[in-house]
């Protein structure tokens, strides 16, 4: 059975919103697009090729799958690590509207999507990939359906934009699997899934 692998880019506050350019995700009036890409060094390269070293599937929402479908077919190198799996290996698209996907190798997830994606689980070689679908990742998230988050925290706060763990999420616990800080400052942070929270409180020393 394949994991199911959660990348997401976030700033300081959270916000997941149009990390790769101003045009990506305006919703909202949101006018700050673009924010991941001063921090795009060589560290950041270097961990985005071993992701996608370990990528078996893609599980995309609607509009991340339609940014990448109108970018990466153009990208022809079969030795391009980012490129070359992304237009070979299946693509699964969440979506209820989306009818003739044009980028080869894409199947729509138009059903019960927490029994599809269980499915695609068990079915797929290696890693089934999740990268940005904020509103995917957090139905997957409240599923209990992520295996593993990869989380890249950029140093910058917006102050405005759509949040991966809005107010409402499901109350999640995870496990740190590990981690790097890249020369341009981007915390690069791995979690797996562990549970639901546990509380306690400190209690003060007996003779305070």
């Amino acid at each position: 059975m394949g994991k199911l692998v959660v990348t997401s880019f976030v700033t300081l506050d959270g916000v997941y919103q149009a990390p790769g350019g101003p045009q990506e995700d305006t919703r909202d009036g949101f006018d700050q697009g673009g924010w991941s890409v001063p921090y795009g060094d060589e560290d950041f390269g270097r961990f985005v090729d071993e992701v996608f070293s370990r990528v078996g599937a893609f599980l995309l929402g609607r509009r991340t799958y339609d940014i990448f479908a109108s970018y990466w077919p153009k990208m022809t190198d079969p030795a391009d690590p980012v490129a070359g799996k992304l237009n070979s290996l299946p693509k699964y698209v969440a979506s209820t509207t989306l009818t003739d996907p044009g980028w080869a190798g894409t199947s729509v997830l138009g059903g019960d999507l927490a029994k599809e994606v269980t499915a695609l689980k068990e079915r797929t070689d290696g890693e089934l990939q999740v990268h940005g679908s904020g509103a995917l990742a957090r139905f997957l998230f409240a599923h209990d359906l992520v295996d593993t988050l990869h989380l890249l925290t950029f140093p910058v706060v917006l102050g405005v934009g759509r949040r991966l763990f809005p107010e409402g999420s499901v109350p999640t616990a995870f496990r740190h699997a590990g981690g790097r800080i890249t020369g341009a400052g981007v915390s690069i942070q791995t979690y797996d899934f562990g549970g639901r929270p546990e509380y306690g409180t400190y209690d003060l020393p007996e003779d305070a």
